[in-house]
């Protein structure tokens, strides 16, 4: 049987059917919180910027325009969700180090790897790559998430962020750049 189209989902929930929403909701769920994550760098803002973007994409459904994607639409809005809880939070930040000193106990991984050496360089350079990454400035992130993590085309990633293709290929290139001279840094003092 065939899959409804997300026009058709839309349709039915203006009309009042929740169902279609929670197909919606189920078909893009995960795909988002990935998306944001990366965007955020924390899954609990991302959890937290999906929900707040699906219960605004529920209460503004009739005012969706079918002739943009509804991915994008709903990423528009959570990506705005997320801006604004920042901006009203701007919560100051504690090192590990700092906590580790302060309550005296250290975060355990409890993973079966059995090469504790290799685990600790792998999950050191995913924290360097998501610092580095956080590092960017929001015109730059976005971009480069929509198109490296989430696997976006140019035309998917200009309609989400409602620049022109161009920009989105600057964008884009800049923050390569960027986010490769920052890690080339880091790793060079590394050494």
């Amino acid at each position: 049987m065939d899959q409804p189209s997300d026009n058709q989902l839309i349709q039915q929930a203006t009309d009042g059917s929740s169902d279609a929403f929670g197909v919606l909701v189920q078909r893009y769920q995960d795909r988002l919180v990935h998306s944001l994550e990366h965007a955020l760098g924390s899954r609990d803002d991302a959890l937290d910027a999906a929900q707040q973007a699906f219960v605004s994409a529920w209460k503004n459904l009739k005012s969706f325009r079918q002739d943009a994607a509804f991915y994008s639409w709903l990423y528009r809005i959570a990506m705005n969700a997320a801006i604004t809880r920042k901006r009203r939070q701007r919560l100051p930040t504690q090192s590990l180090d700092r906590h580790v000193a302060a309550t005296g106990h250290s975060p355990t991984d409890d993973s079966a790897d059995t090469n504790p050496e290799s685990r600790m360089v792998s999950a050191e350079h995913v924290e360097l790559v998501q610092n580095a990454l956080l590092q960017l400035a929001e015109e730059f992130r976005q971009p480069l998430v929509l198109k490296e993590i989430d696997g976006m085309s140019y035309e998917e990633i200009a309609s989400i962020l409602d620049i022109p293709i161009g920009t989105v290929r600057s964008r884009i290139f800049r923050a390569r750049r960027e986010l490769t001279e920052r890690l080339e840094r880091i790793f060079r003092s590394e050494q």
